[in-house]
């Protein structure tokens, strides 16, 4: 047990480093997703692996399988864990953005990320309820937009040479950074069959949008650039109900409905606006020249849209577990310094579930793993030139339970899930994202601050 412990610790501690630098390279990325240039990037579901191979079910779910599972989505999961539990976990994505170009072509590019996805903790207060706290990702922003507009000068170069667009102007527009979610929640047992919860999250980070025009073929000019940094930090409130129906010998099957939401709270950024200029030498950036708008520390307010989840799921102990989840987002009602973003509402639809053929099963470890399976319908808020974003995809994923210790007080699981889907199109000129993401987590049950008895 402390030898496998200490082997945890030092992966998680080795995840955790490597997803860090992870992040910071990623800020340096052409881009992640086009579609994250809007508003607050693109939003994160505070979903663990174990769920999003599930489809992303989550509002009704507490234990799956027996294990322990922390479920931040709906706090109200909390005062079903009966033992300390440690989560962790990464996460890669690989995204082909294609769009139509002028010419009737299509044109494509392909980005990868990888990042630390998570680190979660939940902790037995009694047998009634439960703390869980934690890191999450909230949101990411990385796009790279180019356009140009050319012929407007060119260079008579000598003879075999090509003519050398001297006027061209590049339009640039980039954006890049995260913003996570520290959470502090606690679940409670009212009866047997009814459980509530509430978390109380901290949103913090820094979201970075350039927007240049640069002649960068005409020797001396002076390009210009606007640079927005936003800090972004402030408190945010989910709360959430579950209530189980037991049927069945032992009460080993269980209908639970669930609802949870995250509250239309308030929080902070601190903008600064730098207008620039700049010139290049050899097709390479110089240092700004000279900065002809700085202002800083300009304080704003971000009205969060409230977000509701409703969900439903059946379990029979040990066999399998089936569910699904309606998310509606009031994105519509998103304000930035007193401004309408201008979103639309979102609609999300979850369904998924998992199989393990033969929890007990002594000689065959393939039927003891747990097989995931779902998909994901999800409306977003943006709508773009007239047309509706949204994203649909397929997931898959598996338990690998681990061995557990010699007293069989401690159980180790790895979760894996995959995600396979496209978000837009290629009408009226947009881009089409087809993605495929991957996550990692390990999962420990554990019984901590237990009084042992000496006889």
């Amino acid at each position: 047990m402390i030898k496998f412990t200490r082997l945890f610790i030092t992966i998680l501690l080795a995840v955790s480093a490597f997803g860090a630098m992870a992040q910071s390279a990623q800020t340096m990325a052409t881009t992640s997703s086009p579609y994250s240039q809007y508003g607050l990037g693109n939003i994160d579901p505070a979903l663990l692996p174990q769920n999003f191979g599930m489809g992303g079910i989550a509002t009704a779910i507490n234990r799956i399988n027996g294990y322990n599972n922390i479920n931040p989505l709906n706090p109200a999961s909390y005062a079903a864990i009966n033992f300390t539990t440690i989560d962790a976990g990464i996460y890669s994505n690989v995204s082909t953005f294609s769009q139509t170009a002028s010419t009737g072509s299509n044109v494509s590019a392909t980005n990868t990320d990888f990042r630390l996805s998570h680190v979660a903790f939940a902790i037995p207060v009694n047998r009634y309820s439960a703390l869980s706290f934690g890191l999450l990702p909230y949101s990411e922003m990385g796009y790279n937009n180019v356009t140009t507009l050319s012929n407007f000068g060119t260079v008579q170069p000598p003879k075999g040479y090509p003519k050398i667009d001297t006027n061209a102007v590049n339009y640039i527009n980039s954006g890049n950074g995260t913003l996570s979610k520290a959470y502090l929640g606690y679940g409670y047992a009212v009866t047997k069959h009814l459980f509530i919860g509430a978390n109380l999250s901290y949103i913090f980070g820094n979201l970075q949008q350039f927007s240049s025009a640069e002649v960068s073929n005409l020797y001396g000019i002076l390009n210009s650039r606007i640079e927005q940094n936003n800090s972004v930090n402030g408190l945010n409130y989910d709360y959430g109900i579950q209530y189980s129906f037991d049927f069945g010998e032992s009460n080993q099957k269980h209908l639970v409905l669930g609802y949870s939401a995250s509250a239309n709270s308030k929080i902070s950024t601190t903008n600064t606006y730098i207008v620039s200029q700049y010139t290049y030498t050899s097709g390479v950036e110089n240092i700004a020249v000279d900065s002809l708008v700085k202002q800083q520390g300009a304080k704003r307010t971000i009205q969060l849209p409230q977000i509701n989840h409703f969900g439903i799921s059946y379990q029979y102990d040990t066999h399998f577990l089936i569910g699904a989840d309606y998310t509606m987002g009031h994105w519509s009602s998103l304000t930035i310094a007193g401004t309408n973003a201008g979103f639309q509402d979102s609609k999300t639809i979850n369904i998924g579930g998992q199989f393990t053929p033969d929890i007990n099963s002594l000689h065959n470890y393939f039927a003891r793993m747990d097989y995931r399976l779902g998909i994901i319908y999800d409306q977003t808020y943006l709508n773009v030139n007239n047309v509706n974003i949204n994203t649909k995809a397929v997931t898959f994923g598996l338990g690998l339970p681990l061995a557990p210790n010699n007293t069989n007080t401690a159980f180790y699981k790895v979760n894996f899930s995959a995600e396979i889907g496209q978000t837009g199109t290629l009408q009226n000129g947009l881009v089409k994202d087809n993605f495929v993401s991957f996550r990692l987590g390990f999962t420990i049950n554990d019984k901590w601050f237990q009084k042992y008895k000496f006889e």
